[in-house]
């Protein structure tokens, strides 16, 4: 367990959840969100993002959290652990309200500098559909890879806290 990738619905608690498990395990921390944004919210060209990942990927250990389909194929092929936090919608979309409240007109620890935490219809929207859109294609692909990987799939925080625990003891 060196390359582990983080997934699930924003609001789950990738980032949180990845901070905890550096803090146990040592490995370099990678947020996507601040290796693909450039300040202002700008993207980069496919091709600059997919040399940013091949770079942060070639590491023999680290920790990803983030989702970014377009690249999910590169990531778990590199990892061996997926961790996917399957929370249930509600209370992924109570967290991203939350942080928007919380940091609206700052930058979060987690991105990168110059991009401010907005509120976005579009990305509550991408919250709502996340699980039956994104989850269910994750989870489908998830379910094929797991004879090769480690997969991890946690429906609460219960159960994630539960997991960081049993790592410590």
């Amino acid at each position: 367990m060196n390359r582990i990738l983080i997934l699930g619905s924003c609001g789950s608690g990738k980032s949180t959840f990845a901070k905890k498990l550096h803090t146990i395990l040592g490995l370099k921390l990678i947020h996507l969100d601040q290796a693909y944004w450039k300040p202002n919210w700008t993207e980069p060209t496919k091709e600059e993002w997919t040399q940013t990942l091949q770079q942060l990927l070639v590491q023999e250990n680290w920790i990803i959290d983030g989702n970014y389909n377009g690249s999910l194929d590169m990531r778990i092929e590199r990892a061996n652990t997926i961790i996917y936090l399957n929370h249930p919608t509600w209370l992924c979309l109570f967290r991203v309200l939350k942080r928007v409240y919380k940091y609206f007109g700052t930058v979060r620890p987690d991105m990168p500098e110059g991009c401010k935490e907005r509120l976005d219809w579009a990305f509550l929207h991408y919250v709502l559909v996340f699980k039956k859109v994104k989850g269910t294609k994750t989870l489908a692909k998830l379910k094929q890879i797991s004879v090769d990987k480690t997969v991890l799939i946690f429906k609460n925080d219960s159960e994630t806290e539960a997991y960081l625990l049993n790592l410590i003891h």
